[in-house]
Formats: structure tokens, sequence, C-alpha cells
């Protein structure tokens, strides 16, 4: 039991610690990545931004095949008429895409230049990746930013991409929108987390006593049986004795 209630407190626990919002590589709530869409449109092909400022998805059902320029417009991401869905090792931005902020060093078999070496990474259609063209690349507040609380324009944005051998973008604006920096929440999901462990301690140790109370009364119930009552021909003795003295009453 107390091996049952530990673990549902520690998944609680966790599952309240993931609950706050994270800004290093999961989008910054601080700031809304608002899409205009795809210049010119194109029927078929579906983009939407994932996690505040972080990551674009894209989909594509055109019948034709789609590719997503790098940040030196080296031929990043495919995705063919199919559905198959291959990223470019060469690419630089396959490597600086791992970090939020772009610290991650690209290695040298990276080449902009290069003949593209498409790896496939999945045949759904659909790729999602973080793009750091739509989100702003400091941990500071932008400049533009006057009064942390109120909505701010940051910056426009363009993706280049290639629809069948026609060129178009992914286009959107970054706003600053400041909503992390309101009612603090996660000293209250510490002070959960605590109440929860104390809670499931209480409950432990009463399952505890009242398993220990049921051996008790147990023990004492076997103990009686031993040590009072009496055993089977006695308790017929016990019966025969006033019928006697009975017929010897009637006798005199």
């Amino acid at each position: 039991m107390s091996r049952r209630l530990w673990a549902a407190a520690l998944a609680t626990v966790l599952s309240l610690s993931y609950a706050v919002p994270a800004t290093a590589h999961q989008g910054n709530p601080d700031y809304r990545s608002e899409l205009d869409g795809i210049k010119p449109q194109v029927p078929g092909l579906d983009v939407q931004v994932l996690n505040y400022d972080d990551s674009l998805q894209l989909e594509n059902r055109t019948g034709e095949t789609v590719i997503v320029d790098g940040y030196q417009h080296e031929p990043y991401v495919r995705i063919t008429a199919d559905g198959a869905v291959s990223v470019n090792t060469r690419s630089p931005a396959y490597y600086i895409n791992d970090d939020r902020y772009g610290e991650t060093k690209a290695p040298a078999s990276a080449d902009p230049e290069a003949a593209p070496e498409w790896q496939e990474v999945d045949g759904t259609g659909q790729y999602v990746w973080h793009d750091h063209r739509i989100h702003y690349m400091s941990a500071g507040t932008p400049a533009q930013v006057t009064d942390e609380s109120k909505r701010t324009k940051i910056f426009d944005y363009r993706v280049p991409i290639e629809v069948g051998g026609e060129r178009a973008a992914i286009t959107g604006t970054l706003y600053w929108v400041g909503e992390s920096g309101g009612f603090p929440i996660v000293p209250f999901i510490a002070l959960a987390a605590v109440a929860l462990l104390a809670g499931s301690a209480i409950v432990l140790r009463r399952l505890r006593s009242g398993d220990a109370g049921e051996r008790d009364r147990g023990d004492g119930a076997r103990g009686a049986d031993r040590l009072g009552a009496p055993s089977e021909p006695d308790r017929a003795g016990s019966a025969a004795g006033p019928d006697r003295r009975g017929g010897d009453e009637e006798a005199w």
C-alpha cells in the first residue's frame, strides 16, 4: 500500500512541475508568433505555430513537392507529394535548430552550398520544426517593449518555401504579450505538492494503524479462546450438571 501511495504522490508532483510554462526550447509565453499565412496562398498547404513562438507545423496536401529553405536559402525540409518527409543533413539549420538561441554549432559537414543529403524522417506529409525566424533570439526583453503590460509588435517575419518549383513564403508577426509576468503560480504549485505528500503520509499512517488494530483484535480473540473458553468436554459437562441436580431434586 505504501509504495502505491508514494508512487501516486510522486506522479502528481511531477505532473504539477511540468505544468509550469517552460521557456528554454518549448516556447515563451511572453510572446505570440501570429501567422499572416502563406503568400501567395497555396491550396492544400497548411501551416501553424506551436507553443507560442517555438515551432512551425507544415502539412502538405497539394500534390506537389514542398521545400522549406534554411537560414542561408539552402534546402532544409522536403515534403513530397506522396507524404514522405525528409531533412537535409547538410543544412546548417538542421543543427542550429536544436537550441532555442542557436548556440548549437553545426559540424564541418554542414554546408549550405553543398548538394542536399536527404534523410527521410516521416511519411505523414506533415513536419514540425523549431524556426529561429519566428521568435526573439535573446532571453532579454526586446527594446521595442517600453511597457511590459502592453501588447507590442516586435517584428514581421518571412520563411521562404518552394511549392512545385514556385516560390512562396510563410509570413507572420511576432508580438510581445508579457503573460509570464502575471500572477505567480510556482509557489502555489510547490505548496500543493507538499500538501499532497503530507496527506498521503497521514492516510498511510491511518491505514497502518487500522491494520495493526485488526491484528491486535484478532490476536486477543484467539487468546481468549485459548485461555478462557472451555473445551468441548467441559462445555458438555457443564450442560449436564444442572440436569442431574434437577433429577435429584425431583427424587427428594
